[in-house]
């Protein structure tokens, strides 16, 4: 990886508050961060799409059942900008992932590093590269899901919006629901603008009981997109089978 990019991946991260972003992880489940990205880059990344050289597979959703709209998933070596927020983000997150994993009784330890981590995903076969590119016209929408892909799953997730709302697309909220035992499902749904990120729980994240840390699912999903185009890139820090 070139040593710019992960410098300025680095120091795009410093200014963000990370009691605040740890806090709202613990009590949430997800966090946002404003203006991850600037509009340039956001342009560059969604332009991106309409190449078939940066990625190695894509999927139509309505074909699958997953809903409406298509993405693709990008193949090594990954664009300079998301390999560096990959590993940048991940040095942030794994603390926290190890937190989580000690509550919840998982005796699962994730490595200080994301290369460390990725040698644990290929050795096991999962080799495939999970950063994507997702692409919504009007009537598209994307359901509730998660995103596991083998044995070996980080349980933070990361998705950057890369349009605008109100001006390139309208509709198209970022959607979390939250399921607790004997509960009705909680949702929360995440005010993106264009650049900001979303860090959510990919599977489950422990909750303080009476009796101690129990754990809750969660899923993800885009509302139904009512007019123009939305794009959203996707960074997933396990790789797949």
């Amino acid at each position: 990886m070139h040593a710019a990019a992960t410098a300025g991946a680095d120091a795009r991260l410093q200014v963000f508050d990370w009691v605040r972003v740890t806090g709202e992880l613990d009590a949430q489940g997800c966090t946002m961060l404003e203006a991850l990205l600037s509009p340039q880059e956001c342009q560059t990344l969604a332009s991106l799409y309409a190449d078939e050289s940066p990625f190695r597979s894509r999927i139509a959703m309505e074909r699958h059942g997953f809903g409406r709209g298509e993405y693709k998933y990008f193949s090594y070596p990954l664009p300079a900008l998301i390999a560096s927020l990959r590993e940048a983000f991940y040095r942030h997150l794994a603390p926290i992932a190890n937190r989580w994993n000690a509550a919840m009784g998982i005796a699962v330890h994730y490595p200080a590093t994301h290369a460390e981590f990725i040698d644990r995903c290929h050795a096991a076969g999962q080799s495939r590269p999970t950063p994507l590119l997702l692409q919504y016209g009007a009537g598209d929408y994307n359901c509730l899901h998660q995103d596991l892909y083998g044995v070996h799953v980080f349980p933070l997730q990361l998705a950057v919006l890369l349009s605008e709302p109100g001006r390139d697309f309208s509709g198209g909220e970022f959607v979390l629901t939250e399921q607790r035992p004997r509960m009705q499902s909680r949702p929360e749904v995440v005010p993106l603008r264009q650049g900001d990120a979303v860090i959510f729980a990919v599977h489950h994240r422990p909750v303080q009981g009476v009796r101690g840390s129990y754990r809750v699912n969660l899923r993800h999903g885009v509302s139904r997109v009512r007019s123009g185009h939305r794009h959203t890139l996707g960074i997933i820090f396990h790789d797949a089978a």
